[in-house]
């Protein structure tokens, strides 16, 4: 698999192991309780919940799970958390040191912000934002309530002089 810079290897993680604990037989506890705690940790990373205990625990319970499974799939789901804590730990460093997702994608750890020297105030993300949490007058500068803002993006996607930055 092929990716950029605009991919984070924790969510990445994130949906495999989503994937593959719908995917356990149940058979063994090893595959059937690993792979769903894995998945749980992995997603306290994503949402800057997780500790550097957490990692130690993952790394863990990864070699666990690989070593204990009775079957294929058991013992190649950990292969996502070990690779990427292997090549990408610097991520999830990021995502539990400084609550930032470097690639800008688990949506609890990144916010909108427009940036006044580039906004025109066209209005096209105004206009776009389904939580109507952008305001400000048409050739004015806009702003985003963080309070309604669910950072869909839109605004980002939207805005054709990149005014809106996700930080």
């Amino acid at each position: 698999i092929v990716m950029d810079e605009e991919t984070c290897m924790v969510d990445l993680t994130r949906y495999f192991l989503d994937f593959l604990k719908d995917e356990s037989c149940g058979k063994c506890a090893p595959c059937r309780e690993g792979v769903k705690r894995m998945h749980q940790i992995v997603d306290l990373v994503c949402q800057g919940k997780a500790t550097s205990e957490d990692l130690v625990l993952l790394e863990e319970l990864a070699g666990v799970v690989k070593g204990a499974s009775l079957c294929g799939l058991g013992q190649t789901a950990p292969n996502p958390v070990m690779s990427t804590l292997k090549y990408f730990r610097e991520e999830y460093d990021a995502h539990i040191d400084e609550k930032k997702c470097p690639a800008g994608v688990c949506k609890d750890l990144i916010e909108f912000l427009i940036i006044e020297e580039k906004c025109n105030g066209c209005r096209a993300c105004a206009l776009r934002c389904p939580q109507k949490a952008i305001t400000g007058e048409k050739k004015q500068l806009h702003l985003i309530d963080k309070a309604k803002c669910n950072k869909c993006g839109i605004c980002h996607e939207t805005c054709k002089f990149g005014a809106v930055k996700i930080y």
